[in-house]
């Protein structure tokens, strides 16, 4: 009997400071996608959504299961030189970069590609196995046997990959082929999940899941990570094994994250919001995104201020000064915001766009992103520069400096894993 998937993504941009999602996800009946965006300030919602956008092309295609390796290699090897084009033709999107997993249906086999740490499970017979192996740092540790797995769970540097896709010539993904079985389930998931959400939580989560549909698991996942107080984006990709009579082979793909907004899928009807997505939106609303910054309040006071009579002039001349610095306030708020610097902040780098200054009661600075390189792991001369924070003239300058620090940290780590003295 033929097969085919039943499937549900959702996706949630998380409880920290990204304003964007940079995870991407597709779901159908014959095939699995999901990718976790990277670069931060050099477009990670771009990379994921590229490449993903590249991949549905196979979804649909009748490939046997001789082919099916080949043709996805090749899938993947035209995405990352789609990512290598996309740079090129805006340097501002210079080192962006995406994890990826593929599940594709041939025949009564499923094709997986993987490169990155976002994961892969499967359910079988009630055991719940991972199916992927990251491609990180802490992996390289635990695989050296230098740490416990215990130990890795709370690694500071867990988030830290070895190998994405980067639109770069060595950027090669793991590739296997896998029974399929009726019953199977399978979760793909971004590190906004498996980072802050314990593998037996996990687990427990989706085997007693195994007689909800595969979209209340994956509400129930979502839900258990912003309960976590997950401060990435978190994506996961539900999906079961049955037989092909019993799906809906007509309806419409899922399609979240960064895909969406990039305009993967316009014509696909917009699902209902999950409860946790709506308190997720109406927590955001009350945290006044929507509220005017203090120099419109101002310029909107001395607009209605009312003049006393007997006292023309000096109304006159106050209503000129209230609106000199009104306009002195909207041209240093106007400068400000086109400046970056980096600075540690919780014990990590942290972009922030400003200038470390306030003006009266208007702080001139917000929190752009917080990376995951702790500054303690940072050679000292640079700890103390991010101590006292790393002026950028620009985005890009302010992403040039991130990297820059992350090489810093990957090398620093390597001398005193290899047991030399980490300087500089």
């Amino acid at each position: 009997m033929p097969i085919a998937l039943r499937y549900a993504a959702r996706s949630d941009v998380g409880l920290g400071s990204k304003k964007r999602n940079e995870d991407s996800a597709y779901a159908s009946s014959s095939m699995l996608v999901l990718a976790d965006g990277m670069g931060g300030h050099a477009a990670g919602d771009v990379a994921s959504s590229t490449v993903v956008g590249e991949l549905v092309q196979l979804d649909g295609d009748d490939i046997g299961a001789d082919d099916a390796l080949d043709q996805l290699a090749d899938g993947i090897a035209e995405a990352n030189e789609k990512l290598r084009s996309e740079m090129d033709a805006d340097p501002t999107r210079e080192g962006m970069g995406t994890t990826l997993i593929v599940l594709l249906k041939t025949g009564r086999q499923l094709a997986m590609a993987n490169i990155g740490d976002s994961r892969a499970y499967q359910l079988r017979d009630g055991k719940f196995t991972q199916i992927t192996k990251d491609h990180s740092f802490v992996q390289s540790l635990l695989d050296s046997g230098r740490i416990t797995p215990d130990e890795a769970v709370h690694h500071p540097q867990r988030s830290l990959v070895t190998r994405v896709l980067t639109g770069r010539e060595g950027d090669v993904p793991d590739l296997s082929l896998r029974e399929a079985r009726v019953g199977d389930r399978y979760l793909l998931c971004s590190d906004g999940l498996s980072d802050y959400v314990g593998a037996r939580t996990i687990e427990e989560i989706f085997t007693e899941g195994a007689s909800k549909s595969v979209g209340e698991v994956a509400d129930s996942l979502i839900e258990i990570a912003l309960k976590a107080s997950t401060l990435d984006n978190v994506t996961v990709v539900v999906a079961e094994v049955a037989d092909i009579d019993d799906v809906d082979l007509a309806a419409r793909p899922d399609v979240v994250g960064a895909a969406v907004a990039h305009g993967l899928t316009q014509s696909l009807p917009t699902r209902e919001q999950t409860p946790a997505e709506k308190a997720r939106a109406l927590s955001r609303e009350l945290d006044g995104d929507d509220e005017p910054d203090e120099t419109d309040k101002g310029a909107h006071l001395a607009e209605t201020r009312p003049r006393r009579r007997g006292r023309r002039y000096a109304a006159i001349a106050a209503l000129v000064l209230l609106l000199a610095l009104a306009v002195a306030a909207v041209w240093g708020w106007t400068w400000s915001q086109s400046q970056y610097f980096i600075k540690d902040s919780g014990g990590r780098v942290t972009v922030y766009q400003g200038v470390d200054s306030k003006l009266g009661p208007i702080d001139l600075r917000h929190q752009q992103e917080s990376t995951n390189i702790p500054t303690a792991d940072l050679p000292e001369f640079w700890r103390s520069k991010v101590t006292s924070g790393i002026d950028a003239s620009s985005e890009k300058e302010a992403a040039a400096t991130v990297e820059r620090l992350r090489a810093e940290m990957v090398a620093c780590l390597a001398a005193s894993a290899s047991g030399n003295e980490c300087t500089k």
